[in-house]
């Protein structure tokens, strides 16, 4: 046997299930002599009779019986993968300190116009980079700027690093203060040339910020989890470059609806965000 050719399959799948060559070709808008001859092919690549040919009616042979069941059952559940599309969940990799600051209000104003399942996954930029490219995430948020034959990126905003406190702090004086930092490359280890004997370590940018605001130290936080009724002195940082979130997605042409309708939620965020300042 040849190898099957599928082009001709459909054909044959309607003819069968319709008992008509003239059905199948009105569904197919093609003559129905073009609807005999693909079947007459693909009778041809698989070396068997399919359909018994007679003036009265269709009839199908043992093994063209067995080849519609088979085409049925594909053709069926290849429908469902995309008719079900609304009900997948969208995966989604992130870094930790992007999904408690920028991530989480973001899931709120999606789940106000979709009601679409998430599954995220909390991890660091390199294995972000990895589990994309081998399709396990849909989407990934991350400062790496990924652009390969796979995988693209889009920038969606700038990320300044600020200093934050309840009070009016002098900068050169940052070791008097009591530090709350994220880890051990934390940027308040660059800031001052002198390390402070009192530090708090978190790995939750929410709650450096809320110990800040309780006035319990100081830190170094991006700019996008400050919000106005905070109340907390922020100190620009022009000595750190800024650096870029990207969301990164697989190459597609088109973006699948269930990617493109978070976008459209993070674009209309950004832009807000953008002219708010």
């Amino acid at each position: 046997m040849e190898t099957m050719d599928y082009r001709y399959l459909k054909a044959f799948l309607l003819t069968a299930e319709h008992s008509s060559f003239s059905k199948a070709a009105e569904i197919l808008k093609i003559a129905q002599s073009a609807v005999s001859r693909q079947i007459k092919l693909l009778e041809e690549t698989v070396g068997e009779e399919l359909i018994i040919r007679s003036s009265k009616k269709v009839l199908l042979t043992a093994k063209g019986q067995q080849l519609y069941l088979a085409a049925k059952s594909f053709d069926r559940q290849s429908m469902d993968i995309f008719q079900k599309e609304d009900a997948r969940p969208l995966k989604i990799g992130v870094l930790h300190g992007l999904l408690e600051s920028w991530l989480t209000p973001v899931l709120s104003k999606f789940y106000k116009k979709y009601d679409r399942n998430i599954d995220i996954h909390i991890s660091v930029q390199p294995l972000l980079r990895q589990d994309i490219e081998q399709g396990l995430f849909d989407v990934i948020f991350t400062t790496d700027n990924i652009q390969s034959e796979i995988v693209s990126s889009r920038q969606l905003f700038e990320e300044r690093m600020v200093l934050i406190s309840k009070k009016e702090v002098n900068k050169k004086k940052l070791h008097e203060k009591r530090w709350i930092v994220y880890g051990d490359g934390d940027f308040m280890y660059k800031l001052s040339e002198t390390k402070s004997p009192q530090i708090i370590r978190v790995d939750s940018i929410t709650t450096i910020v809320n110990l800040v605001k309780q006035d319990v130290g100081v830190a170094v936080v991006p700019d996008h989890v400050i919000k106005k009724n905070d109340n907390l002195i922020v100190t620009e940082l022009p000595e750190f470059k800024a650096s870029n979130i990207y969301m990164a997605t697989l190459n597609y042409k088109t973006l699948p609806r269930y990617i493109d309708e978070l976008f459209g939620v993070i674009k209309d965020l950004t832009d807000n965000a953008q002219n708010d300042r």
